[in-house]
């Protein structure tokens, strides 16, 4: 029998299993739920079939009446274009390699959608990530989940003290096989949906011709540049490359090339062999802290790189600008500006910036 608590959640429901098992837990723990879809899609691309598209609509709809819960589309078309699109564009056009996944949390998911919960008076809200929020005496913390193949702690770094007192994760002790096997249990269609593995707004995981066509960018060729300037070829943009690139190049060469880095004030892509692209040290900006106020001196961390990279032991120091310099014991590939670096203490979020 559900056990009421009186307490209101607006959980946002991509049409994905995980989402949709979510809402059914918070129901069964007696929450109040209501389920939301957030319309983020462009004019034009609502027929793809990613999150939060009309397909997602449907099916989180689906989920919502099989569960018995309110559901409502919210239209935050505008905010995702100005916070996630945009910034997407910017920083490729800028020589970096964004996370949109992270803009889109930190802008949109648990600002502008927890904005409207608490106009909407609800207590809480709620999504499919798996991760897990504890409070210990005044302080919340961010801990990985039981899962650690699918934890997502890196991409929710950003999150406030504020935010993670209004936010529940009700996959936290879960893996995603036994996400899909309640599911199926509860007749629910999205059991085996596969995971989203892209960019949702970028169709064809194509990030040039979505740029190209999404922007006024003047298509500037350049260098393609070794490490010692030796010219080996052209490029057609900047916005075309990434750190660690190894595909894709135009040059003919006898050994196996990577992207080492991109120089946007010689308009040139510098490239060389996989050992030239490792190194030890970052600077990370636009830093957000969670488990403490500050960082007043130096701390021993595991940091992790990108979201798939594994965690690598590490120091990290407060600069006075208010970056932070992060050293790691072990060398690491590709540490690629735009990025996001992610420190933890054991299962806990420390904090994270982004590479610059």
């Amino acid at each position: 029998m559900e056990q009421k608590n009186n307490k209101k959640v607006m959980i946002g429901m991509s049409g994905g299993v995980d989402s949709s098992v979510s809402a059914y837990i918070l129901k069964k723990q007696g929450y109040d739920v209501t389920g939301v879809t957030m319309q983020i899609w462009q004019d034009g691309k609502e027929d793809t079939d990613t999150c939060c598209s009309l397909t997602a609509v449907e099916d989180a709809r689906r989920v919502a009446s099989i569960l018995g819960i309110p559901y409502y589309v919210l239209n935050f078309k505008r905010e995702f274009d100005e916070k996630v699109i945009k910034y997407f564009i910017s920083e490729y056009l800028q020589g970096r390699t964004p996370n949109p996944c992270i803009a889109c949390n930190r802008y949109v998911k648990f600002e502008e959608l927890l904005n409207k919960a608490i106009s909407m008076n609800m207590d809480y809200i709620a999504t499919g990530h798996y991760a897990k929020v504890e409070k210990v005496e005044d302080r919340y913390l961010l801990k990985k989940s039981a899962s650690k193949t699918k934890d997502q702690t890196y991409v929710l770094y950003n999150l406030t003290q504020d935010q993670l007192s209004k936010v529940l994760f009700p996959l936290e002790g879960l893996e995603k096989e036994e996400v899909r096997r309640i599911a199926k249990e509860l007749g629910l269609s999205v059991y085996n949906k596969p995971d989203s593995q892209e960019i949702c707004f970028v169709e064809d995981n194509d990030y040039s011709k979505f740029i190209e066509e999404n922007s006024d960018i003047d298509v500037k060729p350049g260098n393609i540049v070794d490490t010692k300037g030796n010219i080996l070829g052209k490029h057609n943009g900047i916005f075309n490359y990434t750190i660690g690139q190894r595909k894709g190049l135009g040059i003919p060469s006898n050994k196996a090339l990577y992207v080492i880095e991109i120089d946007i004030e010689k308009n040139e892509v510098v490239v060389g062999d996989d050992s030239e692209g490792y190194s030890s040290e970052l600077v990370a900006k636009d830093i957000n802290l969670i488990s403490i106020d500050r960082l007043e001196k130096e701390m021993r961390v595991d940091a992790k790189i990108r979201y798939g990279a594994k965690e690598s032991p590490a120091t990290i120091a407060p600069l006075e600008d208010g970056t932070i310099h992060v050293h790691f014991d072990v060398p690491q590939r590709a540490i690629t500006p735009g990025q996001a670096v992610v420190f933890y203490d054991k299962d806990v979020v420390v904090g994270g910036g982004i590479i610059s």
